[in-house]
């Protein structure tokens, strides 16, 4: 029984090196008819189009890190505020701020919303607006 309870302190739906990515566990923790929103303008989708959204990033990535900023606790639901840290194939790093909702239904997720953007490199006049 996952239920709100596991999933504070849990680590994320996949490991922390691309060919730890286990996209089986990520599905047994949702239910068969669970979706998930992104704010990338695809809109709902359900958890295997995720999965399947995600199964060429694994390739880009060396390593990513979670740090779980704050999290607020409902029965049945868990909202929290992340960041994840990203090195990549090529080199580069990014981070990627990230709210995140999740529902739970009979213990398991069945919806997720993720808002996430990032932030402007402060060091670059051309994606820091705020100077």
């Amino acid at each position: 029984f996952l239920g709100v309870k596991s999933l504070v302190g849990m680590p994320p739906l996949y490991g922390t090196h691309p060919e730890e990515y286990d996209f089986e566990r990520m599905r047994a923790l949702c239910t068969e008819t669970a979706t998930m929103w992104h704010n990338d303008g695809r809109g709902d989708q359900s958890v295997d189009e995720k999965i399947e959204q995600l199964r060429p990033l694994v390739a880009a990535v060396d390593s990513l890190r979670y740090d779980v900023i704050r999290q607020f606790q409902k029965p049945d639901e868990v909202l929290q505020q992340q960041v994840l840290h990203l090195a990549m194939a090529d080199g580069s790093r990014s981070d990627v701020m990230a709210t995140m909702y999740f529902r739970f239904k009979n213990g398991l997720i069945d919806r997720i919303e993720e808002s996430a953007y990032q932030p402007p490199d402060v060091n670059n006049p051309a994606t820091n607006k705020s100077t």
